[in-house]
Formats: C-alpha cells, structure tokens, sequence
C-alpha cells in the first residue's frame, strides 16, 4: 500500500468542521482564507497519498471559496503548483483581471507564490488534486508560470494520460508497495512537466528523459484502450506514435519489457477478469478470448496455459464455484493459480 492518510469531517462534532477543514487544507497546500455558506454543519473528506515529493489527494467537498492573499503568500510560499481534476460539480478561480470557468474533466493550475480566489458552485465538488514541488516540473520557471490561469482539458492528449492515471491512483492504491511511491511520483512529476510544456507549446525544450518516459506512458495507455483490435502489433503501435519499429522496441527494452509481451500480458489480465466475472458466466470463452484480440480460441488457451498455469475454462469453473449464493464479491486471488506445467509430454 502507498503511503496515505484520510480526514472527514464527519468524525467531529459539527461546529468544530469547517475550522478543522480550513486547517487541513493549509497544510495540504497552503494557507489560505476558507469561506463557505454551509460553515455550520460543512461535509468534506480527503485523501492524502503521499507519492515522494509528490502528494494526490482525492476530496469531496460543500461550496468553498478559497482566497490566497498577497500577505499569506509572504508568511509562508511552499513553492508548490497545485493541480486540480475537477471529477463533479463545478467551479471558477480569479488572478486579478484574469478569470476561468471549470467543467468536469477539467484542469485547475496554481502556484503558491500566486495570489487568487477560487469559488466552487453550490453543489459539492469532487476533484483530485496534485501538490508538486516547482523544482520537480523540468520546466524553467518563468516558462512553467504560465500555465497558471489556463483551462488545461484532462480529456484529449496528454491532459488524458495525466488524469487517467490520477484516476486510477484515486480509485486504489492496494495493487501498489510503499516502495513504488517514488517511482510514481515521477511519473506524475513527468506527466505534470509534459501537460505544462503541451499547454505552451513548449515540447522541444522538455529534458529528453522527461520526453521519453510521457511517451512510454503515452504508447502503454494506447495499448490498453485497443486490446481487442487483433491487428494490434509493434508496425501499428510505432505508426501511430511516429516512430520506428526499432525505437519501439528500445523503449520497452530499457523498461525490461518486449513489446509483445506487454501486449500479451495485458489481454490476459482483462480476459481473466472476464472469466471471474459472475455477470459473464453466460458470455462463452471463445467469445472473451475475441474480445481481447484472440481470434483463434486455441491461442487463447494455450497462452492463458502458460502464463497461469490452468486453462481459461478451469480458471472460469474454479472463480464461478466460489460466487457467494447472495452475488458477493469474488476473491480472484484466492483462486488455485497453479504452476505452469514445464515438462513435455509425449
């Protein structure tokens, strides 16, 4: 599990929440004035996942105006860009003259040593936020400024990857080590430095290491949303990211990975979770080898066999037999998962 702590107001007394809330946002990113019309019973809770140097936090929250003056900036400036996912609801932010609405799928960006005003709407809002030291974005600083007061998209190009990944992280982190914390951290510092350089169209000054880690990421999310195309192969991966076969190849081999392999893989992730299913039991398995770009069941099995030990169908039978009689949940891992048998038969 990543590190990661949670706060609700709902665990105190009610008059005691919006100070307390107040509070915990200024340690999260910096102090700053709160107002609200619901002060006298407020509702907010929040996550803190602490990646590194790096920290997401998850929240829902009632209506907030936040207010960072120019006298809160001189006591204390973290030196830190906030970033915003706007998940639900809506919200609007001000620097002087300068002033943006947010739909969801939205970015919000600040910076610390800025002085704004944000408001959120009447409704709760849900979003993820991202603290990030300034020295981590690989962007001068004058240059990284200017993103501040721009409406980034998290729903085309590299503002998808980015919230993509802030989403997966938000939704479960149980499928992470404490030791993976840094290592995600930059990888979101990465994809924070290539929104930014995106957002002003900046790209040819991102470090070559910063460029060639986005496009890792960016090739690995095309591959997981076209795991069911069949033609999916190095030649069509490479075409559509403009690169050769054999840059293709060098990237996932710096990563310790062949590109079929993390291919392969992946499909049979997905199809296993199809087979343990309670809602697919009636859904043949030829039909979800298809669906994960298998045309030819006996493929299927036969990599299913290798990678897991067990055939798709006795994987399927053993997961469906433990389905709780109320449709509980499935315990996949719990599921015989025996070695792969590596003697020949003859």
């Amino acid at each position: 599990m990543l590190p990661e702590t949670v706060f609700s107001t709902q665990e105190l007394p009610a008059s005691d929440r919006f100070e307390a809330w107040t509070e915990q946002l200024g340690r999260t990113h910096a102090p700053m004035h709160l107002s609200s019309d619901r002060t006298a019973d407020y509702r907010g809770h929040q996550r803190v996942i602490g990646l590194d140097e790096v920290a997401v936090w998850p929240a829902t929250f009632d209506h907030l105006v936040f207010r960072r003056t120019p006298r809160l900036v001189r006591q204390s400036d973290p030196e830190v860009f906030h970033l915003s996912l706007l998940r639900r609801g809506d919200g609007a932010a001000s620097w002087g003259r300068q002033q943006v609405g947010y739909r969801i799928g939205d970015f919000h960006v600040n910076h610390s040593s800025r002085s704004y005003e944000i408001s959120t709407g009447p409704d709760p809002v849900t979003i993820v936020g991202v603290e990030i030291p300034r020295t981590a974005v690989d962007l001068p600083a004058d240059q990284a400024f200017g993103v501040v007061g721009q409406r980034i998209s998290g729903r085309e190009g590299m503002g998808a990857l980015l919230a993509g990944l802030l989403v997966q992280l938000a939704s479960d982190t149980s499928s992470y080590r404490a030791a993976d914390a840094e290592r995600l951290g930059r990888v979101v510092s990465d994809l924070v430095t290539a929104v930014f350089a995106h957002a002003l169209d900046a790209e040819p000054d991102l470090p070559p290491e910063t460029r060639t880690r986005a496009l890792i990421l960016h090739i690995k999310s095309f591959v997981q949303r076209h795991l069911g195309d069949p033609e999916l192969t190095p030649a069509k991966i490479a075409a559509v990211h403009h690169i050769s076969r054999s840059y293709l190849y060098r990237l996932f081999q710096e990563e310790g990975l062949t590109v079929a392999s993390y291919v392969r893989d992946q499909r049979l992730a997905k199809a296993r979770q199809d087979l343990t299913d309670p809602g697919l039991r009636s859904l043949p398995v030829h039909a979800i080898a298809a669906r994960w770009g298998y045309l030819r069941p006996g493929d299927f099995t036969r990599a299913f066999r290798t990678a897991h030990g067990i055939t798709p169908s006795e994987l399927r039978e053993q997961a469906l037999s433990r389905t709780p009689v109320d449709g509980g949940h499935i315990d996949v891992d719990a599921v015989r998962m025996t070695p792969p048998d590596t003697h020949t038969h003859h």
